[in-house]
């Protein structure tokens, strides 16, 4: 095989290629125990394919162990060594031939701990030798000649601070320090850095030289020390975590992710690439799920995934490769699997995971016998096994490696552990946390949830009384999806009340971002138009519903729409009421403008409001879809959903909603069981006014849906409305998610709708469209008007028509 074939080979199989240069250079080693070791040592995707291409570009590496080479190329020669290779030579030396065992590098090379210093000329005794430090100006230093400074760091740093608040804690600054900054060597630097500029802490956080800067800048923040400003991100100009360097510049990750937007070659999105061809050309993540080019059939699971090795059968992906292919005993299935310990019998994966009410027992385990429609629980199936024993606290009998209670028991002493109040019973307020929690179908997921991050912390705190049962208190906690997921379980069973926790992100947001501004005058405008504007608008027509995640977008947009302009100004010593029309169309056509039709809602208000004047900013008027509109695909891609039954069944139902019915993804999220009606054999579903009867195979599919409708959630389990779940208790999917998983089936949102509104306005009076589809007649009208066709026109030639009919 040619080097080419073996490039090839590096993007679509990198695992197997590795395996086989491997293999040719190392004969005693077994194939299955190189792969196991490549396996470990190659990781991702990118790294996989980085190794392989490096193999196969130069595969002598393998025998005489020498760089220039990737980092990982290193990695696997040790593994490999200690796998008991003995052909595969160890990394070695590149100044002196050492064989090593572990290794330093510059660039590709590698070195020994002795040949790795490196050396240059210290700037203070001139001498050249290894480099131990650097000094406040980045010059380098050797180890006799420090750069030392005897004065406290957090006294320098209560000392800059004060300067700007002269009211500062000390034991804030230097908890805030150590936080940030734990080893005394970097808080040094911590001081040099904000003595020399301490404008870093009144709204240059962005041009800060360490990492530990910002986070500093938090720290302070929250705890309320007095003229300290959040930075904004210098792109997006948004006040989030900025610790990403990008040009001199410290930006937010979303930055940092734009700044590596390519062109795919393939659909000519500009998206970050999500791989490479093999002539290097970016791919977009589209691009690799859905191009038929990289899709084959796999003959394990029979659906249509990327190749990851193949058989004299045919190609297995990713998840089929490592397991053999057999017949289940339990479902019939062609499947990867193994055999079952207790019965010996061939059992596929999906099997082997899978929880059953049991035909004998009728308690919720895993399955070990039976058939699909009467599964057969561990117990039940070898009920004299010695692998089975009654457990000691609630007596059933359960598969236990140990001497104490089973895991049912063990999560509800646990609960008990920390949600009492002391030697006392659990508070009245979370016994129905408690009754939910220990209810969970699988015991041991909800035993490693409380284990993980802050969930016992939090828990136990409630539990004591230590820390409110409110929002507020949870408020208090560090961001993350951990404490959402704990809000949505208190929620969920009853503990708090329900909240929009969309209404108080973009509360919190609109908060940060006026304080963040420069100006009085431009905080004061900012916290009008975004109070009795924006946030009251959502709340008027969100009707005491919760507001949708695009809702939450188009609020922000608006709002640093009016921050970009408000900056522009004060860099042009105006404001809004010196602002005149020459200065406002000089910014229109500058290049640092941005979310120009956005700005035009502010500049409007503030006319409306009497903060502005002289100043036109006229509306653009919807005049129809812009995208052209491609029916045949539309209808291609409803044809695939309607008949593929290897995508998921809620995927499919919701995409033929957006293709048939011309449903945004904020809308389908939110759809739940009650929506659907089975009524005389017809199947309906109320998306309107008027319920819109289905058709067989999406009525089938909506039925299913119904059926077997589950969230990712297996902890404070209840009983969801929601027809699409979300992986939060008693909450659905999210607009965003959904709207996600349709992309991930090639379905353009915006285009596929205007494709379906554009086509049933031209079938449809604008009327019905409203009061079937559940938008509102203006829209109806408009969209009816861009298709060419005006109902009314027709009801009055009708009526003319019969008027001048004959007398009979």
């Amino acid at each position: 095989m040619t080097t080419a074939d073996h490039l090839d080979r590096a993007i679509a199989d990198p695992i197997s290629l590795i395996t086989d240069i491997v293999a040719d250079a190392e004969k005693e080693l077994g194939t299955e125990s190189i792969r196991a070791v490549v396996a470990a040592v190659a990781g991702g995707r990118a790294k996989s394919r980085r190794l392989a291409e490096a193999l196969a570009r130069r595969p002598t590496v393998l025998t005489d162990g020498r760089s220039p080479a990737p980092r990982v190329v290193g990695d696997l020669l040790i593994e490999l060594r200690k796998a008991g290779a003995s052909a595969i030579s160890p990394p070695v030396c590149t100044e002196c031939g050492k064989h090593l065992r572990t290794f330093q590098r510059r660039g590709q090379d590698w070195y020994c701990s002795v040949c790795g210093q490196e050396t240059t000329e210290c700037a203070a005794c001139g001498n050249t030798r290894r480099l131990s430090s650097r000094d406040r100006t980045g010059r380098p230093r050797c180890s006799m000649c420090p750069d030392t400074d005897d004065r406290d760091p957090i006294a320098v740093i209560h000392e800059v601070i004060t300067t700007i608040s002269p009211a500062a804690d000390r034991d804030v600054i230097a908890a805030a320090v150590r936080r940030s900054a734990p080893r005394p060597s970097y808080q040094q630097k911590l001081a040099w850095a904000l003595e020399e500029n301490p404008r870093l802490l009144t709204g240059e956080g962005h041009l800060a030289p360490l990492r530990a800067i910002p986070r500093f800048i938090d720290l302070l923040h929250t705890a309320g020390v007095a003229g300290i400003q959040r930075p904004t991100c210098p792109r997006c100009h948004r006040v989030v975590r900025i610790d990403k360097p990008l040009d001199g510049q410290r930006v937010c990750r979303n930055c940092i992710a734009k700044s590596r937007i390519e062109e795919c070659v393939r659909c000519g999105a500009r998206r970050e690439p999500a791989t490479r061809d093999a002539q290097g050309r970016p791919l977009c993540p589209n691009c690799l799920v859905t191009d038929p080019a990289n899709l084959e059939v796999c003959i394990g699971c029979g659906k249509r995934r990327r190749v990851q090795t193949r058989t004299l059968d045919g190609p297995l992906c990713p998840n089929c490769c490592p397991l053999p292919i057999l017949v289940c005993s339990i479902c019939g299935r062609t499947a990867p699997g193994t055999h079952s310990r207790l019965t010996g019998l061939p059992r596929c994966g999906g099997c082997d995971q899978r929880q059953a009410h049991c035909t004998s027992c009728g308690r919720l385990r895993g399955i070990h016998s039976g058939t699909a429609d009467a599964p057969v629980c561990g117990p039940c199936t070898t009920p004299d096994a010695e692998l089975w024993r009654p457990c000691p606290t609630c007596g059933q009998a359960e598969r236990l490696r140990s001497s104490g209670p089973c895991p049912r028991c063990t999560l509800k002493q646990r609960l008990h552990e920390l949600l009492a109040n002391g030697p006392d019973s659990i508070p009245p307020k979370l016994q129905a946390l408690h009754d939910a929690l220990a209810g969970t179908e699988r015991a041991a997921t909800g035993l490693r949830w409380l284990s993980g991050g802050i969930v016992s912390t939090v828990l136990s705190d409630l539990g004591s009384g230590r820390r409110p049962l409110t929002h507020e208190a949870l408020d208090e906690l560090p961001e993350g999806k951990v404490v959402e997921h704990i809000r949505s379980v208190l929620v969920a069973t009853g503990v708090l009340p329900q909240r929009d926790e969309q209404m108080v992100r973009l509360e919190r947001h609109v908060k940060d971002l006026v304080a963040s501004h420069a100006t009085v005058e431009g905080r004061k405008s900012l916290h009008r138009y975004a109070t009795w504007h924006l946030l009251r608008r959502l709340r008027r027509r969100s009707r005491g519903k919760e507001i949708t995640y695009y809702q939450l977008r188009v609020a922000r947009q608006h709002l640093r729409a009016a921050v970009y302009l408000l900056n522009w100004l004060k860099g042009q010593d105006l404001t809004l009421a010196t602002c005149r029309q020459t200065d406002l169309e000089r910014w229109m056509t500058s290049d640092d403008v941005r979310l120009r039709l956005e700005t035009g809602h502010f500049v409007r208000w503030a006319l409306a409001q009497k903060i502005a004047r002289d100043l036109s900013f006229p509306a653009v008027r919807w005049n129809g879809p812009s995208q052209a509109m491609d029916d045949e695909a539309r209808w291609g891609t409803a044809r695939r959903l309607l008949h593929d039954d290897t995508l998921k069944p809620e995927d499919r139902l919701a995409g033929l909603l957006l293709l048939l019915y011309a449903q945004w993804p904020a809308v389908i999220s939110r759809l739940t069981v009650d929506h659907i009606k089975e009524t005389d054999g017809a199947v309906r579903i109320h998306l309107g006014a008027v319920p819109v009867e289905l058709p067989a195979p999406v009525a089938d599919l909506a039925l299913q849906q119904v059926e077997v409708r589950r969230s990712h959630a297996v902890l404070g389990r209840t009983e969801s409305p929601w027809l699409f779940p979300g992986g939060q208790p008693g909450r659905p999917i999210s607009a965003w998610a959904m709207g996600e998983r349709l992309r991930k089936l090639g379905i353009r949102l915006a285009e596929s709708r205007s494709t379906a509104l554009f086509q049933l306005a031209t079938e449809l009076p604008a009327a019905v469209l409203a009061r079937t589809l559940g938008i509102d007649i203006t829209v109806a009208v408009k969209w009816q008007r861009a298709a060419a066709g005006d109902w009314a026109a027709y009801a009055a030639d009708v009526s003319n028509r019969i008027r001048k009919a004959p007398a009979p």
